[in-house]
């Protein structure tokens, strides 16, 4: 086992979860490990999400995170059936967060990430440095209509050992929902080689206001 941040409960978080086709599916491609197969479109995910209060964690302070990588083409185990997925980027505000991130082999950096919603138009900023690097736009609304609930995987490398964690979730994604726009602005950051195509080409994805899940995850 890698040393691991002690397990936390986050609950009601304001997340925008969505995947897309990448401009330059070989430089996705390039990011993943050998030994680990990308799926055949080269699909990227990522998510954006703000902690506003500490009363919405077991043990942690306000924070936000964006996290972005590849999809993966991969055997599931039947017991923990779902996504599996390689970290590209884990950008927070948090040094708890991060080190939990980097302790399951995710590239953690340190960044901030805002989602502001005036009416149904939501912009979601995530800045390294005071730089932005990305800028989405979408329009939302307020009804929920349904839960999602599951297990993600993410796989990581630690110690030349591959890991695979599972997050269990609960999300309560609002309708209507829409991305109008998905902007990579540093051409000089790493996550630049996950841009999306032109025209923006959208796989799937949701905004929820109350999106709970476990961080770290179980290893």
């Amino acid at each position: 086992m890698s040393q691991l941040v002690p397990p936390q409960l986050v609950v009601q978080c304001r997340m925008l979860h969505f995947g897309w086709i990448p401009a330059d599916p070989e430089a996705v491609a390039r990011l993943v490990p050998s030994g680990l197969r990308p799926m055949a479109d080269r699909q990227v995910f990522m998510h954006q999400y703000v902690v506003d209060d500490a009363a919405q964690t077991s043990g942690l302070d306000t924070f936000s995170v964006t996290c972005l990588g590849s999809e993966l083409d991969h055997d599931e185990p039947p017991e923990l059936p779902g996504r599996n997925r390689w970290y590209a980027q884990h950008i927070s505000s948090s040094p708890v967060v991060r080190a939990g991130a980097a302790a399951r082999g995710a590239p953690a950096g340190a960044g901030r990430t805002s989602i502001e919603i005036d009416g149904r138009a939501l912009v979601a900023v995530t800045e390294v440095d005071g730089v932005e690097l990305i800028r989405t736009t979408a329009r939302v609304g307020a009804t929920s209509t349904r839960i999602l609930r599951g297990h993600m995987r993410y796989l990581g490398v630690v110690a030349g050992r591959q890991v695979a964690t599972s997050y269990p979730y609960v999300f309560e994604p609002v309708t209507p929902f829409e991305i109008e726009t998905l902007e990579f602005l540093a051409p000089e950051h790493p996550v630049f080689a996950l841009r999306p195509a032109n025209p923006l080409e959208m796989l799937w994805g949701f905004y929820s206001p109350r999106s709970s899940f476990a961080f770290p995850g179980s290893e």
